[in-house]
């Protein structure tokens, strides 16, 4: 195990940029070893009974989400201009799909949004919420594709909010609606169905699923409210998280630097975790759901092509990350630190995902009809 004191040096000096990038991922990898060391407790029966263990904890939280204001602050409501000088033109702030692994980045979103459409098989004039919905990458997407669908939005973040409003605008965009509001306490209230939910990378930031999972499901139109066209279609609800391969864990704050400076509160789901006969998804199915694996390599290509665009566009990073930090009345040394901290970051998630060829953590897919 590295030492405490040890690691706080080199946080400091991470902070400054001054630790050469091969250093970096060495100390990372060993991170990551010494975390899948952490989380085997040496045989499936022990396993599998920290598991029930974890699961009952999480049950008994009071609220869906611990931290959501976190979030914010770590990820949401940092500069939009900076994130977007990372992103690719699509602004997707998750794993892409590079089916070939010669797509550039704006390929590989395409490719990643497409498969959505696919799996939770869109169609023209559908009512769609798109849940924990970050720049819009997937709601814009949809409206373009999908014009006689009603797109909504559901964020955290009032930045996030204005940025796709905005877009929304300029692209000639009237079917998109967006919602800022905190999902431990925001309900439709009965007044608003959809044909389909779609949750990219949101349950990461929840703790009480079986909440959520009870909440998400008196969103999904009952098949005995029929559509405007008179359809008595089957309702769905659509999850990509990123995942372990077998154990949950959470993300706590005297965890080191991704749970201090990145994942406040977060969850590591297992790839079983939403499955029926593990977790009470029945809360929103009657039958487990159609479930996916996709490597992880996926995702560890997705933050190395948001490095290389960081990297390239330094000069206006660093510019934009110092109005910010000014405005917000933070001396400019902030935006040297927020600069390095979302490189390391980049590294940090491409190595973990590139951990074992992509067979430690990768992407969990699921598609759940609605309960009867």
């Amino acid at each position: 195990m590295i030492p405490q004191s040890f690691l706080q040096i080199g946080y400091d000096l991470l902070d400054k940029g001054l630790v050469p990038d091969f250093i970096v991922r060495r100390v990372i990898r060993a991170l990551l070893r010494q975390r899948l060391r952490e989380v085997d407790h040496g045989s499936f029966e022990a396993n599998h009974a920290a598991k029930m263990q974890w699961i009952e904890q999480v049950r008994a939280r009071q609220r869906i989400a611990d931290v959501p204001e976190k979030a914010n602050e770590q990820h949401y409501e940092v500069s939009t201009k900076f994130i977007l000088s990372t992103l690719g033109p699509y602004a997707k702030y998750s794993s892409c799909l590079y089916l070939t692994g010669e797509e550039t980045l704006a390929q590989a979103e395409i490719s990643m949004l497409e498969s959505y459409c696919e799996k939770a098989q869109l169609k023209d004039g559908q009512e769609i919420l798109d849940l924990g919905c970050g720049w819009g990458s997937l709601s814009l997407f949809l409206a373009e594709k999908y014009p006689n669908s009603r797109i909504t939005g559901l964020s955290n973040s009032s930045t996030q909010k204005a940025f796709i409003d905005a877009t929304a605008q300029e692209r000639g965009l009237s079917n998109v609606m967006i919602v800022t509001a905190d999902i431990n306490t925001f309900d439709f209230g009965g007044d608003k169905f959809f044909d389909r939910i779609i949750s990219i990378e949101m349950f990461e930031h929840m703790k009480n699923y079986q909440v959520l999972f009870q909440k998400v499901s008196t969103w999904l139109r009952p098949k005995s409210i029929s559509t405007d066209k008179g359809e008595d279609t089957e309702a769905l609800l659509f999850i990509h998280v990123f995942c372990h391969r077998t154990m949950p864990y959470h993300f706590e704050e005297g965890d080191g630097w991704m749970a201090q400076n990145f994942f406040s509160g977060g969850t590591m789901p297992s790839h079983d975790l939403f499955v029926s006969h593990i977790y009470d998804a029945q809360d929103i199915a009657d039958s487990p759901p159609v479930r996916w694996y996709i490597n992880g390599t996926h995702y560890s290509r997705t933050c190395e092509n948001w490095l290389q665009q960081q990297d390239k566009n330094a000069t206006d990073c660093l510019a934009e990350l110092r109005s910010d930090a000014i405005a917000k009345g933070q001396p400019p040394s902030e935006a040297i630190k927020s600069f390095y901290r979302f490189r390391v970051f980049y590294m940090a998630c491409s190595e973990l995902f590139n951990m074992d060829g992509g067979q430690q953590w990768g992407l969990g897919h699921y598609l759940f009809k609605a309960k009867n």
